[in-house]
Formats: C-alpha cells, structure tokens, sequence
C-alpha cells in the first residue's frame, strides 16, 4: 500500500540535499509548500508579500525562516531509505527545532503513473 511521507522543515538551506537525496531514492513527484506553525502566527511573522503560487526560487529566496513542507507518495517498499534520507539531512526529529516526519497510508493513488 503506498503511504504519504510528510516532512516539515524549519531550516529552508535542508530542501535541496532532502530533494536531491529522495530523488536517488526513488521517489518522484515531490511537492513543497510554504507553512507557518501556530507559533509563529502568534508572533505576527507571516508574511503578506509571499506570492499566491510561489516558484521554488521565490521558496529559496525567502528572508524570513518559514517553516517548507515536502510530501510524496511512496510505495511502501521506498519509505525506510526515505526516512533515512531524512534523517541524515536533518538529523534528530526529536531534537529543538529540526522539524516534523510522519507517514500516512494512502488508500487510492490516481496521477501518479507507472514507471
């Protein structure tokens, strides 16, 4: 059964060895988006100027350390070597502010194609 792995990041410099490290493990269609957590909407650091449908450049080129979400479906056979790809670009989940991985179960997949 193919799963959704989910990855939030809080250190935006993490996107291209994690895009570049899933890629070599197998995964493809890779999505990122720029996310606020709660804590930081309770500072007043959103920002107004960020584009309706940013490129990965405007992502990349950012001042501010918002937070970037990438999340792929994965056949279940791919999800350990991506959390390990992870992990190694990362580190420690567990640690202060390195960011968030889960795994969802994905009941149906349609777009994805075949290789």
């Amino acid at each position: 059964m193919p799963q959704i792995v989910v990855v939030v990041l809080t250190d935006a410099t993490q996107i291209e060895p994690l895009l570049a490290g899933w890629v070599a493990a197998g995964a493809r269609g890779i999505t990122i988006i720029d996310s606020t957590g709660t804590a930081r909407l309770s500072g007043g650091g959103w920002r107004d100027d960020t584009p309706l449908f940013p490129s990965l450049r405007d992502l990349l080129e950012q001042r501010d350390p918002d937070h970037r979400t990438l999340f792929t479906v994965a056949d279940d056979r791919l999800v350990d070597a991506l959390i390990a790809v992870a992990e190694r670009v990362v580190g420690d989940f567990d640690a202060d502010h390195t960011g968030l991985l889960f795994t969802l179960p994905v009941g149906r997949v349609l777009g994805l194609g075949r290789p």
